[in-house]
Formats: C-alpha cells, sequence, structure tokens
C-alpha cells in the first residue's frame, strides 16, 4: 500500500498551523493521514521509501470467453491465494474492446482477463505465467517485457472522457463459488460496453502489517473488486445505477469487513465507517483535535460530532 510506504508529510491544519507528521512527530495525525484521506488537513509535501523495480517487467493480458469463466475464475482464485509476491493477476470481466491481439470477431463479446505484472527475473515469471494459460483456450494474449510506466498507464485509453461512471465496492478475504457465480451472472448482463467487473488481488505484503499500524486496517483483504459502470447518455442513469446496486446487494454476504474509501460513491456516506471498521472511532477522536469544526468536509468525511 502507498500508505505504507509514506514515512512523513507536511500538514496545514485547519487552524492554520503547518506541522509534520511522522512517526517521530505528530504520530497520532501520522496515523491518520494514513487512510484517512483529505479529512485533518492539506498535505504539501510527501516523503516516501522508494522500492526499486524493473524498469522493465514481464507484463500483459490474456483473454478468455465469458463461456469459459467458472473454469478461469475458480482457478484464479486458487492460483492467486499461493503465488508468489513478485507476481500480481488481476480478473477483469467485460466487453471486448477493440484490442489489435484479438480477432475482430471477438470485439463487443462478453470475455474474461488476467491482467499480469512479475517484478522480478521475465524467465522466472514465465514459468507461472504458463500455468495461467492453462485456465481455458483463450481467445488471444499480448504478454511481453515493457517499462514499467507504461504498464502503469495501459488502461488509461478505456477511461474515455465525458462518460458517466457509478461505482460499487467490496473487499474479500476470499473468492468462494457462489460469489464467482453472481460474478458469472451479472457479467452475462453487463448494462452497457463500457462496464467492467474487475477482482483486485492484493494480498502478499499488504496483508503483513499490522491493522492497528494506521488508519487504513482492512489487513485481512486479499481482494477488492470494484464494479465499474461507464455509459454515454443520462437516459443510462437508471438502469445502469440499478445494476450495480443489485450487483453490490447481492455480493454482500461474501464480503469481508472494511471498504477501500477511493472506491466509495458520494451517495454512500452512511459507509464510511464500515470503510474504516475499527480504526473509526479513533479518526474521529483526531479529526475533533484537528478539525473540529470540519472544514475539510468535502471527502468521504469523518465528522467531529
Amino acid at each position: 500500500m502507498t500508505v505504507d510506504s509514506l514515512l512523513g508529510a507536511d500538514v496545514i491544519v485547519a487552524d492554520g498551523r503547518q506541522l509534520h507528521a511522522s512517526d517521530s512527530e505528530n504520530p497520532d495525525l501520522f496515523w491518520g493521514l494514513r487512510g484517512g484521506g483529505g479529512n485533518f488537513g492539506i498535505v504539501t509535501r510527501f516523503e516516501f521509501r522508494l522500492h526499486p523495480v524493473g524498469p522493465d517487467v514481464l507484463c500483459g493480458l490474456i483473454v478468455f470467453p465469458l463461456e469459459q469463466a467458472k473454469s478461469v475464475i475458480t482457478q484464479f482464485a486458487r492460483f492467486t491465494e499461493t503465488m508468489p509476491d513478485e507476481l500480481n493477476v488481476w480478473m477483469v470481466a467485460r466487453k471486448a474492446p477493440p484490442l489489435p491481439f484479438l480477432a475482430e470477431e471477438v470485439h463487443g463479446k462478453e470475455i474474461v482477463v488476467l491482467a499480469i505484472c512479475y517484478a522480478g527475473d521475465p524467465d522466472e515469471g514465465m514459468k507461472h505465467i504458463e500455468a495461467l494459460r492453462q485456465f481455458g483456450s483463450a481467445y488471444g494474449e499480448h504478454i511481453g517485457v515493457q517499462p514499467y510506466v507504461d504498464w502503469q498507464q495501459v488502461f488509461d485509453p478505456l477511461l474515455t472522457p465525458g462518460s458517466r461512471n457509478y461505482w460499487k465496492s467490496h473487499n474479500f478475504s476470499t473468492l468462494d463459488d457462489g460469489l464467482i457465480d453472481t460474478v458469472i451472472e451479472y457479467a452475462s448482463a453487463l448494462p452497457s460496453p463500457q462496464c467492467e467487473i474487475f477482482v483486485a488481488t492484493i494480498g502478499g505484503e499488504t496483508g503483513r502489517t499490522n491493522p492497528d499500524a494506521m488508519a487504513y486496517s482492512s489487513r485481512d483483504a486479499n481482494y477488492v473488486m470494484n464494479v465499474h459502470v461507464r455509459w454515454e447518455t443520462p437516459d443510462e442513469d437508471a438502469r445502469c445505477i440499478a445494476w450495480a446496486r443489485e450487483f453490490f446487494d447481492r455480493t454482500q454476504s461474501f464480503a469481508s469487513g472494511g471498504a477501500y474509501v477511493n472506491f466509495l460513491t458520494s451517495d454512500e456516506a452512511e459507509r464510511t465507517a464500515f470503510a474504516y471498521g475499527t480504526s473509526y472511532q479513533r479518526l474521529v477522536d483526531l479529526k475533533r483535535e484537528f478539525d473540529p469544526t470540519n472544514i475539510f468536509r468535502i471527502n468521504q468525511n469523518i465528522s467531529p460530532a
């Protein structure tokens, strides 16, 4: 997590004081900044611990038909439980965009995509990727070595400016069969061509931090599912939003505690306390200390009340 690598921050708090927050200075404020969003002040400087990567990494996509989703996602769930730290694999269900490595007749069909990044030796990474290829009969793949900074931006063209968006999100510790079946059911009925369901694999190093170490406490979350609905016209609002909310409700029983606050939408203020879980009361106490009149409230708000 980015917040796990934050070493210090300069902050202007509500009464105008300029403070430095770190493990040794204003440690309570530092605890709250790491996950508490913009609730306590304006951060004007960050100090991070860096981690060497690349500059080139083995990465890319394997694209399977949705008809093979049960097999692919079930194997993905088991594979990600034991994969090495150098590897990450995300699952995306959507309609196929016009990717150049896919046959034209595949464009617009429902697909399951494995998005892969291996940050170690590429030859070693290819051994792990070979196992992923066996999950089904792929429509196609595009895997190779490229700069990490390019891979980081590879999905940006799908985020077309001007589109209408609505998100819902859950954390999961495991991907149960019932959850997988529900994902497939709703991936078969996407309300628009730009909608996607993605399951981001976290775990690994992110789960080795004490849940009490900072405001972000969802260390049992091995997966984050984001239901990202995107469409073009106001006439589609009701149908697309209803689909996302219904899917979210249907998968609630499989979710673990907490949520990633950056994935909460503006109509989910009641989920803020749930998102922070056991950290929430301490965050309220910090809010009373550093922003008692709630100046910093254009966010997933932690109320001083």
